[in-house]
């Protein structure tokens, strides 16, 4: 059993825990995220989609099929994590994973058709809670806060 012990140390006073709580952006963008993915998951639940699957899903809505190298940049993704993303949206048969004809080593992404008709049963509710969302935030327009967003997700 271990037993709690009340430590301070004056090289590390709790003015500093304070000073992080109040003015860390990573903090208050992770919580931020966390709040927006849990609304998000749940408008999107008796689609039995989480958010991250229609972002994926909705990044493959273009004419031709994107090779996994580009959706994982657009979505700020490692291939990794993206691939692991894929797998229950293939498995689904919402979504198919061919070779690049251009070159083996590359893969391509494409929605089925139950891909894209489940994506256009979501769009009405992703805009139903994205306008809820809206009304939520501080300044009259959100599209400064997403161009900042923008900016710390590609420029940093």
């Amino acid at each position: 059993m271990s037993t709690y012990i009340e430590i301070m140390r004056d090289d590390l006073p709790l003015s500093v825990t304070h000073e992080v709580r109040d003015r860390c952006l990573c903090l208050h963008v992770q919580r931020a995220a966390r709040a927006l993915a849990r609304r998000f998951d749940e408008a999107l639940r008796p689609l039995n989609l989480k958010q991250g699957q229609y972002s994926l899903l909705v990044s493959l809505n273009r004419p031709g099929a994107p090779r996994i190298s580009d959706v994982a940049y657009l979505l700020a993704m490692d291939r990794t994590t993206l691939t692991a993303n894929l797998k229950p949206l293939q498995k689904r048969g919402l979504v198919v994973v061919t070779k690049d004809p251009e070159d083996k080593r590359n893969r391509r992404l494409s929605l089925t058709e139950d891909g894209l008709d489940l994506l256009t049963q979501a769009v009405p509710i992703w805009r139903k809670t994205h306008d809820d969302v809206d009304k939520v935030l501080a300044r009259p327009s959100p599209e400064a806060l997403k161009e900042d967003l923008i900016s710390l997700a590609f420029k940093l």
